[in-house]
């Protein structure tokens, strides 16, 4: 697994160790040094644990999974998973046998796990728990709270009992992302890091995802992409840019999403649905690594708002995913615009259910403030709960709107 030094306690240690306790196969996913390794020596400490990075290992498995299964101790760590997918039905065939919990922990850093060939064979018996880079919840150590708040309670006007100051400030939240190694160093340390990183992703894992002739063409559609965080996908006009078919340009964004670089966010739609634009959004998981792949640094806040309001737009979107991982693995996440171009950067649903939260880089409000909020409440009717503004103040302020509020971000890990 990888060496991560993270000092940071994990949120989702909890939910790992319940799946540990109750399911025989638990996939722990992520991408690569984010920080497996410390959640799992939080959670098992004495685990045994082997990684088919190591190619004695992999050449075992590879020709005699059989053989290799049943000389592993009666709990096991296997990291690097993805690269020996034919031990899976091997690993169905032990865990028939026996079904005792917590057996196997197979980790990885690419969710080609996720396959229906492999969730197939493992059915019943697999429980998937996703790791992201660290939140700023548990870099303040603090509870990461904000999303269970606005699924059972809700906030409530607060004036005056302000937020803590945000420190660092949030452009340097922002651009610091949530690498544990990454973090450990100087925005100008951090820089070279990152390059090896990324040479070391797509010399070494890309392969175990997809047949990448080119490799090149991704690593520019991951700059191209960096650049247009939390746009609409058009593969068309990126096929266009980078001169290539739109299918390759569609196959490589799969083959980004399944190494855990970006994410899809489909649109939601209702009953208006013929009012809606149903185009699914990009994200870039990390907003460190995209800082760094669109040139950007915590001094262009002002200079280039445009581009770092959609950047925060990406931060508010992972640190509220992530934290769903914790508080409800059954949430679902989309975003919503219609033919005005009005927007809501993130709607949750759970059942009927939903939720709505806008994004704004200001510190002041404006009349206008909420309007997708309110569009979606009245797509919803009923079923709608509440919806948030998270602005870059430090009160909790009503906005025109019922059940409508506008929340300082620093709600989001100061709590």
């Amino acid at each position: 697994m990888e060496g991560d030094k993270n000092p940071y306690p994990r949120l989702l240690a909890g939910a790992l160790r319940e799946a540990l306790e109750d399911t025989p196969v638990v996939c722990l996913l992520g991408p690569r040094q984010c920080g497996k390794t410390t959640l799992v020596r939080q959670v098992a400490p004495d685990r045994p644990c082997i990684s088919f990075a190591d190619e004695n290992y992999r050449t075992v498995a590879q020709n005699d999974p059989l053989g290799f299964a049943e000389a592993l101790p009666p709990t096991i760590t296997l990291d690097e998973a993805q690269r020996v997918p034919d031990l899976l039905s091997t690993i169905k065939l032990a865990v028939d046998r026996d079904r005792r919990p917590g057996r196997f922990l197979l980790s990885g850093c690419s969710n080609l796990l996720l396959a229906s060939r492999v969730t197939e064979s493992l059915a019943g018996r697999v429980e998937i728990v996703q790791l992201h880079p660290l939140t700023e919840a548990e870099k303040e150590r603090q509870p990461g709270r904000f999303l269970k708040t606005v699924l059972e309670s809700g906030f409530h006007p607060r004036i005056g009992e302000r937020f803590s100051p945000v420190s660092p400030t949030l452009p340097e939240r922002m651009v610091a992302g949530g690498y544990p190694a990454a973090l450990d160093r100087s925005a100008r340390q951090a820089r070279p890091w990152w390059r090896k990183y990324l040479h070391g992703l797509f010399e070494r894992d890309i392969q175990d995802v997809a047949p990448v002739r080119h490799v090149h063409e991704l690593s520019r559609l991951l700059e191209v992409q960096a650049v247009n965080t939390a746009m609409l996908w058009n593969a068309s006009n990126v096929a266009r840019i980078l001169g290539l078919h739109r299918e390759t340009a569609d196959h490589y964004l799969t083959v980004l999403e399944r190494l855990f670089l970006l994410r899809w966010l489909p649109a939601w739609y209702g009953e208006a649905a013929q009012r809606l634009v149903r185009a699914p959004k990009v994200h870039l998981l990390d907003t460190g690594l995209t800082a760094f792949l669109a040139k950007l640094s915590a001094e262009d806040w002002l200079p280039q708002r445009d581009r770092m309001g959609r950047l925060l737009e990406s931060f508010v979107v992972q640190q509220i995913i992530a934290q769903g991982a914790w508080t409800d693995p059954d949430l679902q996440f989309w975003h919503y615009r219609d033919k005005d171009q009005v927007e809501v950067a993130l709607v949750l649903t759970r059942g009927s259910q939903t939720w709505g939260i806008e994004v704004n880089a200001s510190a002041t409000l404006a009349p206008s403030d909420g309007q997708g909020l309110r569009r979606l409440a009245a797509a919803c009717g009923e079923d709608f709960q509440s919806g948030l503004l998270l602005y870059n103040g430090s009160d909790v302020l009503p906005l025109r709107g019922e059940r409508i509020l506008a929340v300082p971000i620093s709600s989001l890990w100061d709590r």
